[in-house]
């Protein structure tokens, strides 16, 4: 069973657009998927459709828009990972299966696999 609350959606029905509400805001979020290349990338929308941010992508267990500054940005970080820290990145095949979009809303953990790829510095993502 997860730990977190993860973004449900049908990556077989991607490119995918659809409202979130994220604390206390809705937001516009859109999901695509590059064949080519086997990576999900994330589009964001406030609430009045103005665009935050266009083709983020999807790297396991580092939270998208990380090094963006925007107040506009959800407060909770959205971190694509699978939580029994199995996976080396986020693919069309595990997309869903044992990697999911999640919303890290919860304490520390020290068997948390996000804290557990991070070097000294906290920095160093598997991509």
């Amino acid at each position: 069973m997860a730990k977190r609350d993860y973004i449900d959606f049908d990556k077989e029905e991607v490119p995918v657009v659809f409202d979130i509400d994220l604390e206390e805001d809705t937001f516009t979020m859109g999901i695509n998927y590059n064949q080519t290349n086997d990576f999900f990338t994330v589009d964001l929308w406030d609430s009045e459709g103005n665009v935050i941010v266009l083709g983020e992508k999807m790297v396991l267990n580092r939270p998208l828009f990380d090094d963006l500054v925007d107040e506009r940005l959800p407060g909770p970080s959205l971190v694509p990972m699978d939580e029994a820290g199995n996976e080396k990145r986020v693919s069309w095949d595990n997309f869903g299966v044992t990697v999911f979009l999640y919303i890290d809303d919860i304490g520390d953990d020290s068997d948390d696999p996000i804290e557990d790829n991070l070097d000294y510095d906290g920095d160093d993502y598997d991509y």
